[in-house]
Order: C-alpha cells, then structure tokens, then sequence
C-alpha cells in the first residue's frame, strides 16, 4: 500500500474462510490472511471447526507473530472440515485482544464464529434494544451484534436466522460464518465491501479478495453479488438472498484507488490495470512540464506508470520503500509521524538531481505527509515538485468500514487545491476529476460518499 497521504487511512479488515479443503486447513486459512495482511495489522484470528467442536486462536499483531507452527498444528488437531479467519484495523472500537476476531458463541445446540469486514449504521440502536432485553456484551464492536442477533434467530436455522439477523442491521458487511458444519458467507446489500468465493479441489474458500486464492493456490469462481448468501454444506454449495428488495449497489470506489491488492480482481475488474487507467486519465486531464515521472509506493505505482505512458515522460524510482517500518498512522505523534515519514521513504537522489518531477500519490488527507515528502524531494535536488491525485479530492469521512479522520481534519474539506498547494509546498497540484475516475473503473454502481459527500445510508 501506499507510504503517503492514504497511510491517515486504516483500510477496514479481511476476512478468509475454507470448506472441505484437505488436512491443513488452518495452515491455508493462514496463508490466506498472509496475503491480505494489508487489510489489517492490528489483529489476526483463525476459528476453525469439525462439526462437534471449535477451536480458535488469535491475538494482537502480523499474522506471523500470532500464529506460530505449534498453534496452527493445536488448530489442526481437532481435524477441521472448515474454518474462518480475520485480520483487523479498528474502526469504531479498541485495539485489545476482546476486540480480536473471529468472536464466537456458544449454546446449548452448537457453536457459532464470525468475521467481519465493515461497519453498521445502527449500532448504537441495536445495543439498546438488546441490553435492554439483558443481552450483556463484552466488547463495543458491531460484529458481537450481528452474532448475537444470529444466535437469537438460530433455532429457526441458520439460513433464516442469518436472513432475519442481517434484515435487523444497516451499513456495511461482507462476513463470513461458521455454524456446526456450515459455513457461509454474505455481502450486504449495497455491496460496500468486497468478497469473493474460489474453488480448491473439492472444496470451497472465500476472502476479501482474490489475492488470498493465488496465495492459496485456489482459483477465483467469482464474487458475491450484494444482498447474497452463500452456503456451503455437506450438500454442496447454494445461493441465496438476503430478505426485501435490494438497493442500488454502490461499491467502495476506493477498493480500486487505494485499498485492494494490485493483483486483486474485484468485482471482474483487475486492480492494477484500474490504477494503471486512472493515471492514464491523470495525465491527460493535468499534465505538467517535467523531466521524469515518479510514484509514492506501493498503490500509487501503476497510477504513476500509467501517467508517464501517457505523458511520454520517463517513470523512475525516485522514492525507495524501507519495508520493515510500520505505518505512519501508527505513531501516536505527529512529531513522530513526521520522523516516519524520512525512515519510510528515501529519496532517491541520483534520480532526483536537477529534475522537474512530477510524483503521482492516491490522495491527499491531512496534508501532512504530502508536505514533508514535498520537502524531502526538494531536499535531494528536485528543482520542481509537481504532485498529481489519482483520486478526488477527499471531502467526507467513510462510515462504511474505513476508519478516516474526522471531517474537520480533511484538508480538502476545509482548503481550495490552490491553499492546499501552498502549504505542502508543491510547485503546483491537481487532483483527478469524479468524471475521470468514472471513466477508469466502468460499470458504475460505486460509492462516492467520501469524494462528494453523499451517503446512501445513514
């Protein structure tokens, strides 16, 4: 991902699961999660289940410092036929260990895990309703209510009780579920999030994004439209639908910016070749009189290919990535943030010297980052920093699963391009247009509420 501007954001979390996939099934579960680490650094969990009994492991930090080769052979010993596993970034609760997902529960007619990727809208009307007829919960997060409400409806079965739940709840989910020896998995409605379903041998797995499968050596089926469920059993596999009529699907446009992996295919579309046409359009709607064309690493790179394409001017390597060094929202400081900024990325100077440049980054959200990068690029010889958005200006907090800074600390919420421009230093600035990001991803059905301020739920 991105070492700039879009590090302020905390990309939701990814979730994996697998069904009759063979003797190691926690071990693939873990290298599925491996894969979509960049979903979320805070936490890992693998639940796993042989139709009688459930174990779980997880805790705080990377995959590789949760799990270990004895846990994921404990996880083994009780010989699973499926599983389910998350990595997580907070979004409206904390970083301890209650917070860590898969959450299970326990009743008198089996067990139940569940992970999570999104955020309701109708949390807190959901709590009250449910303490005040005695449910008692044990952490803040919204995925505790959405199992509990699974658990309330279970003795109807889980496919009803599943619909019943998920009819109770707004906002974002795509989740997956395990429940005695069925698993199943479901995007909400409106398709906020992403999830996709794959084939290993004779069995079935399910992540966040199709990047999980290459890792796990399993092929892509397809993804979950919004509104359905997907049920693997002892049967096979089925389809089915959330209750009511659906609305509009509108899809994280920002899956496509920023979030996914490069080697993700979502929604049928491949991420790089997105990124790669969204610097394309960049270019041609603000090109620049420059010498060279550089990228903020990592998701920022095909934007920035795509732009010296167009523009016909060089793409360099002028900014190297130190990758054994944690993200800058992770510093409690500024100060520090600051610091970060310089042990994450070194300009690379014989690239730089004497140049125009222009450096292509996905966005820019508090501002800070973009100007001490701005500096860094002037301070190893740059004699122009022109900085090119692939995205929007970014105007509006995500209440759909990203954890963004509140609206009064956007800079573009607050500050033209033009005084933006000036307090990060840049020599000039422009952003990509809504129309020109269209154009990139085709389709339409996408969410914009970050870009525009316009929310389809509330």
């Amino acid at each position: 991902m991105s070492y700039g501007e879009l590090a302020a954001l905390k990309e939701e979390c990814g979730v994996v699961a697998a069904y009759g996939t063979g003797a190691d099934l926690p071990g693939l579960l873990y290298v599925g999660l491996f894969a979509l680490q960049h979903r979320g650094e805070e936490s890992a969990g693998i639940a796993v289940s042989n139709g009688q009994q459930i174990a779980l492991d997880k805790g705080l930090g990377l995959v590789s410092e949760v799990f270990s080769m004895r846990s994921l052979e404990e996880l083994s010993s009780i010989r699973p036929t499926l599983g389910i596993g998350h990595v997580r970034y907070s979004t409206c609760d904390g970083d301890d260990l209650a917070h860590a997902q898969p959450f299970i529960v326990r009743y008198l007619r089996g067990n139940m895990a569940l992970a999570h990727n999104g955020n309701l809208a109708n949390t807190d009307e959901l709590r009250r309703e449910m303490e005040q007829n005695g449910q008692i919960f044990q952490t803040n997060s919204d995925t505790e209510i959405i199992l509990n409400l699974i658990a309330r409806y279970r003795r109807e079965g889980i496919v009803p009780a599943v619909q019943k739940a998920l009819g109770r709840v707004r906002g974002a989910y795509s989740l997956v579920l395990q429940s005695d020896n069925t698993l199943i998995a479901v995007r909400d409605a409106h398709g906020f999030r992403p999830l996709a379903l794959g084939r290993l041998g004779d069995g079935y797995v399910v992540a966040s994004e199709s990047c999980a499968f290459d890792a796990m050596g399993a092929e892509l089926i397809r993804d979950l439209e919004p509104g359905e469920i997907v049920v693997i059993d002892e049967n096979g596999l089925r389809s089915e639908r959330l209750l009511g009529e659906l609305p509009p699907r509108h899809s994280c446009i920002f899956e496509y910016i920023y979030f996914a992996r490069v080697d993700s295919v979502i929604d049928g579309l491949n991420v790089h070749e997105i990124r790669r046409d969204l610097g394309r359009i960049l270019a041609q709607e603000h090109p620049a009189e420059a010498d060279i064309v550089i990228g903020v690493p990592d998701s920022a790179i095909p934007a920035a290919v795509g732009y010296a394409l167009e523009s016909g001017l060089p793409y360099e390597e002028g900014l190297v990535k130190n990758r054994y060094v944690g993200r800058t929202f992770i510093s409690p400081g500024q100060s520090l943030r600051n610091l970060k900024v310089r042990l994450k990325l070194n300009p690379n100077r014989h690239v730089l010297a004497g140049k125009r440049v222009v450096v292509v980054e996905d966005s820019i959200v508090r501002g800070t980052t973009s100007r001490n990068l701005i500096r860094l690029l002037k301070e190893a010889g740059a004699t122009e920093v022109h900085m090119r958005i692939s995205s929007p200006p970014y105007i509006s907090p995500c209440y759909y699963g990203i954890d963004t800074p509140y609206e009064e600390e956007l800079v573009a919420a607050r500050h033209s391009t033009e005084s933006i421009r000036q307090m990060i230093g840049a020599d000039s600035l422009a952003y990509l247009s809504i129309e020109g990001l269209l154009r990139a991803v085709p389709g339409g059905g996408n969410c914009l509420a970050c870009l525009t301020g316009n929310y389809p739920v509330l």
